[in-house]
């Protein structure tokens, strides 16, 4: 009997996810708007319809009857993945993972409740709804962002309570629900972890080091693994990470957990995210850093059997960089003269400098490294 693997979303960081599906053999059915789903052409059967048309959807699953439904990198498509797996009785994170994992002001307070540290925060609606008393209790500066959305979308550091009221009216329009969260910025290195799940069981598989143009905006300029984390606080940083997927119901599939770590070497939790890594970390750096097959375990837990944690191939370190500017295409260039057996992956490249780079989904492409020692990789960028 033919095994039917739904996925949901088609778009580039999606192709990892249906080519693996294909090369599992699973007969692989692609749900997504035929704009941009450059998946479309390597899917079995694919059907134009929106993410987040969840009825229209499980209407079709019924009928398909998958073994499975999953997706990769994606908050929206999570949403749906876990509605229509629950409908049909797949395997599925329950409910009130969907709100608390993809919700900024539920998760902190779904931290709060499980005594894990976080920063002061409320929530706003704009409109000069702001308590101003309590905000007294805040130390400034702070990071405002859109309550429910990823991808450096409308988030602004904000030094001077004079700025504030634009930075919320910034992420509020942003917001799918018109919401923003006010919160006490963090002070450190920014990184992330990566880790699978099944049946409540969490291992973990990589620490990413990510890098940003900083403030105001911090949209990711690039990502590493493996990271400089000194080891003797990896395990206590993975027990940290693991209570916070447990506070978060994080049961099955793919996690990734944004955190930084101030110059005393203390974890602080930014966001989970109860899918992989978006920008290749999970797709691609993940197996390439590690060996660890990422994509191949989330299709193993949508489909209810435990993943194998094996290296598939050697270690090494992994990169991608992303093109913000003329400069990016120079060092690409560079490297493609100099050095092409490093290179892994070169995405399609925008016209640079056609438009202002204001979040993730507004850079101009990006291209995937890999090295064996950090000299080469210090060398090449």
């Amino acid at each position: 009997m033919i095994a039917r693997l739904v996925i949901i979303g088609a778009g580039e960081f999606q192709l990892p996810l249906i080519k693996k599906a294909k090369e599992l053999q699973y007969e692989t059915h692609v749900f997504a708007w035929a704009e941009g789903a450059v998946g479309k052409e390597y899917a079995d059967y694919f059907y134009p319809i929106s993410i987040t048309e969840k009825e229209q959807i499980l209407e079709e699953c019924r009928k398909i009857q998958p073994a499975g439904i999953t997706s990769i990198g994606s908050d929206l498509a999570v949403l749906t993945v876990n509605y229509v797996a629950r409908k049909l009785n797949l395997i599925a994170n329950p409910e009130i993972t969907d709100i608390i994992s993809t919700n900024k002001y539920e998760m902190r307070k779904a931290f709060t409740k499980h005594n894990i540290d976080v920063p002061k925060f409320i929530k706003s609606c704009g409109d000069g709804d702001i308590d101003i008393k309590e905000l007294e209790r805040f130390t400034f500066p702070v990071i405002v962002k859109p309550t429910d959305r990823s991808g450096s979308r409308g988030i602004t550091k904000v030094e001077r309570i004079e700025e504030l009221q634009s930075a919320v009216d910034t992420a509020v329009s942003y917001s799918f629900e018109k919401e923003a969260i006010i919160e006490e910025f963090i002070e450190g290195s920014e990184y992330s972890c990566e880790c699978i799940s099944y049946q409540g069981e969490h291992t973990f598989l990589a620490f990413t080091q990510k890098f940003t143009t900083g403030a105001p905006h911090f949209i990711e300029t690039g990502h590493i693994e493996p990271t400089d984390l000194p080891s003797k606080n990896i395990a206590f940083y993975q027990e940290v990470i693991f209570n916070a997927l447990d506070a978060l119901h994080i049961q099955n599939g793919a996690s990734h957990c944004e955190f930084k770590v101030n110059s005393r070497g203390e974890i602080k939790i930014v966001e989970i995210g109860s899918r992989m890594g978006g920008d290749c970390i999970g797709s691609d750096l993940v197996f390439l850093s590690t060996g660890y097959d990422f994509v191949e375990m989330v299709i193993d837990v949508a489909c209810d059997k435990k993943p194998v944690i094996r290296r598939k191939k050697a270690e090494e370190i992994a990169v991608i960089k992303f093109i913000f500017n003329s400069e990016d295409i120079r060092t690409l260039r560079k490297i493609e003269q100099t050095h092409p057996e490093f290179i892994q992956y070169v995405s399609e490249i925008g016209d640079v400098g056609a438009h202002e780079v204001v979040d993730s989904s507004t850079r101009f492409g990006f291209y995937i490294l890999t090295v064996k020692i950090k000299e080469q990789l210090q060398e090449l960028l």
